[in-house]
């Protein structure tokens, strides 16, 4: 398996002159992933939680919706230079009967680790159907409770601790627990990791679970929760306009600017007391 901090010497100037010294940096590694043996996309990703990564991205697109959608996962022969496997070819193995995925999420070239919807094939497929609704969900959060998930999910960003190059993504519950934290390189990436996490442990769709992003929510992490079924997407940075309109569509409620007990609701109604927290 790739390793999720690479060791780098540097050469660090300030005040006292300059020095060399080691420094951690996340890795970055790129992820064929093929369905069927068929090529489907390469991501750049940050080496780990492959298969959650997978599953959540099948998940996504709408090829799938259910872990049993999915027979196996299994990592093909890639070797680098030494003839070791670089682990960075993932072949998912769909179950008998599923249907063939849409021609837009067949990608001709790599998505990069900050934006996953540039690659797409057609732009009339970016906003694809969800098949859970998010307004069929009785989720809602105290203000209080929100506030305090920053801090809670800083706290499990062992990477970013020690490179300060990651994104993350959590899954909560309605008391605040951190049900499942990842970490990646691609905010995306991150986001596919925790729904792909909920899709195999049966937790899709995700009624019972809001979605935590450490920095910004762009159209694709809202698109992505809605294809969950994700009722609440809470983000410690700003939304963009599109995200906004695509939440307040779907039904989802949408807060931005999460830091301490402020925040900003764009949508929805799922924070309780939200006027307090203003």
């Amino acid at each position: 398996m790739g390793r999720v901090t690479v060791r780098r010497p540097v050469r660090a100037l300030g005040p006292d002159g300059a020095r060399r010294k080691p420094d951690a940096l996340a890795a970055e590694e790129p992820l064929e992933l093929r369905l069927g043996g068929q090529a489907l996309a390469v991501t750049m990703r940050t080496p780990g939680h492959d298969v959650e990564l997978a599953h959540g991205f099948l998940l996504s697109e709408g090829v799938i919706a259910a872990r049993e959608d999915v027979a196996a996962a299994r990592y093909c022969d890639s070797v680098d230079e030494y003839g070791r496997n670089t682990y960075n070819v993932l072949d998912v193995l769909p179950a008998d009967g599923l249907a063939e995925p849409d021609v837009g999420v067949r990608r001709n070239f790599y998505t990069t680790s900050s934006c996953g919807v540039c690659g797409k094939a057609a732009l009339d497929a970016v906003r694809v159907r969800s098949r859970f609704d998010p307004t069929a969900s009785a989720f809602s959060v105290p203000s209080t409770v929100l506030s305090t998930l920053p801090d809670a999910l800083r706290e499990r960003q062992r990477v970013f601790a020690s490179t300060g190059g990651l994104h993350a993504a959590a899954l909560f519950t309605a008391d605040g627990s951190l049900a499942v934290v990842r970490e990646d390189v691609g905010r995306h990436n991150a986001v596919d990791k925790v729904l792909g996490w909920a899709l195999l442990q049966g937790r899709v769709p995700a009624h019972d679970l809001g979605l935590l992003l450490s920095g910004r929510a762009s159209f694709e992490l809202v698109q992505k929760a809605t294809m969950a079924g994700v009722p609440l997407v809470s983000a410690v940075s700003a939304p963009s306009s599109l995200a906004v309109e695509l939440a307040e569509d779907s039904g989802i409620t949408l807060v931005g600017f999460l830091r301490g007990s402020s925040m900003n609701l764009y949508t929805g109604e799922r924070v309780d007391d939200a006027e307090s927290a203003s």
